[in-house]
């Protein structure tokens, strides 16, 4: 009989399974903004810098084969940021990071306006790179936490949707600051240092991961959090929660070696290779494409106009593959995309050599279409890729093995250019973006399932 009962009694949901199956509310849409807005902080950061190296070519002009070094020394902060960011979001929390991290890297954006030499850019700029790289991972991975299932894709697609808010706003700011003085590279970054105000709000209104909270022990904090947005979305909470949930374990601390653990090792494997490639591409090209314009022969400001309406194709690009991943998939979106984006490549380069603006535009919107769209569908599906104690360390060093590529891309720019010019430099874009497209046809497709505890 008591067989029978349990047969026929269901099973109470656990709070993340309660989350799961909640619809889209404001609660949801208050996180997506909050995070979103301090990734287009972080996109103005990073797209102000391609701009500044433009301007400083020419003010700095005895210091100009220095300033390669200069992006080079961000994203060696950032490499070592998302590593050591994503560790610490599986220890400390999302949200604790998520603030400390926005208000280390506004603060330095700040201080870089001071700079008197490109040595002392360059020091600050690591400091910069430490920030941001920790962000990235760490907001994403929040987000996702939160995400119904049906539409998790989506959602941190539409997260990483706001890169183009910021760089339409560095662009902006690029085209619109930078050029009226020999200092308009300072006010640029004065401006970049909005983080800094920001990370207070961040700290103090947004919601800690529930599957981090549960993680740690801490369940009635973790029950407030699920019905603040079961209310939001006028849904009763079960008058009895489930019992697995109320019993506190001990934290299981992550290490690296387990993203190559069972079950683990070819996923993080394939995820590394695409991170490395799509990073590789995207600051290869566009850290230096005001400086590839200004050497085609185009006056700074008209350069300057030029990567602004490339940039504005980047809002479509997040459109569509937010739409297409819970379509296709989250595999297929970013394959897909990734081989876009090398086509758009090999054209832009050959356009570069003949001067021709509409090629150079209409190659440089796909491009940006393309690219952007993919690193949309990249966001989506690293954090899906591991379980609760291992997914802030999982992303995080998937992130910092791309930060690599992203110090090795601006130095290589050089050389590349001696070896053929624009069109030998964006080939080898496009075999690499081809690469990373045969990398992520390997990852496992998770589209409309839970993410593992």
């Amino acid at each position: 009989m008591s067989d029978d009962l349990a047969t026929r009694t269901p099973a109470r949901p656990t709070r993340t399974e309660r989350l799961d199956e909640l619809p889209f509310t404001s609660k949801h849409r208050r996180l997506l903004v909050g995070s979103g807005i301090g990734w287009a902080l972080d996109a103005l950061d990073v797209g102000l810098l391609s701009f500044v190296i433009a301007q400083l070519a020419v003010v700095w002009s005895d210091q100009a084969g220095q300033l390669a070094w200069v992006a080079s020394a961000g994203f060696a902060g950032m490499a070592i940021g998302a590593a050591v960011g994503g560790s610490l979001a599986d220890r400390l929390g999302r949200k604790t990071v998520f603030a400390l991290t926005l208000l280390l890297y506004g603060l330095a954006t700040g201080l870089s306006a001071l700079s008197w030499s490109v040595a002392v850019l360059l020091v600050l700029r690591f400091v910069v790179g430490l920030g941001l790289g920790s962000e990235l991972p760490v907001a994403s991975t929040l987000v996702s936490e939160f995400s119904p299932r049906r539409i998790r894709g989506r959602i941190v697609v539409l997260l990483e949707a706001f890169w183009a808010v910021g760089s339409i706003a560095a662009a902006v700011i690029g085209y619109l600051v930078i050029p009226t003085s020999d200092d308009g590279w300072r006010w640029a970054l004065l401006i970049g240092a909005a983080p800094a105000l920001y990370a207070v709000f961040v700290r103090l209104r947004m919601p800690e991961s529930v599957r981090f909270l549960e993680s740690r022990g801490r369940h009635d904090e973790a029950e407030r959090t699920v019905r603040g947005f079961e209310e939001a979305a006028g849904v009763a909470a079960p008058t009895r929660p489930a019992e697995e949930a109320r019993v506190a374990e001990k934290p299981t601390r992550a290490s690296v070696s387990q993203l190559f653990g069972p079950g683990m090792a070819r996923r993080t494997g394939a995820i590394w290779v695409v991170w490395f490639m799509t990073n590789f591409s995207y600051y290869g090209a566009f850290v230096w494409l005001p400086t590839l314009l200004v050497a085609a022969g185009f006056p700074l400001v008209r350069s300057f106009e030029y990567v602004l309406i490339i940039t504005l194709a980047q809002l479509p690009g997040y459109a569509a593959s937010a739409w297409l991943i819970e379509r296709w998939g989250r595999r297929g979106t970013l394959a897909s995309f990734l081989l876009g984006s090398a086509v758009a490549a090999a054209f832009f380069g050959f356009g570069a050599v003949s001067g021709s603006v509409a090629q150079i535009l209409i190659a440089g919107m796909f491009l940006s279409f393309f690219n952007l769209g993919a690193w949309g569908a990249l966001y989506a599906v690293t954090p899906e890729l591991y379980p609760t104690p291992l997914r802030g360390t999982g992303a995080g060093w998937a992130a910092g093995v791309g930060r690599i590529a992203s110090i090795v891309a601006p130095l290589s720019v050089p050389p590349l250019l001696a070896l053929g010019g624009p069109p030998t430099l964006f080939v080898v874009f496009g075999a690499v973006f081809v690469v990373g497209a045969v990398a992520a046809s390997m990852l496992p497709e998770l589209r409309g399932t839970r993410l593992a505890e």
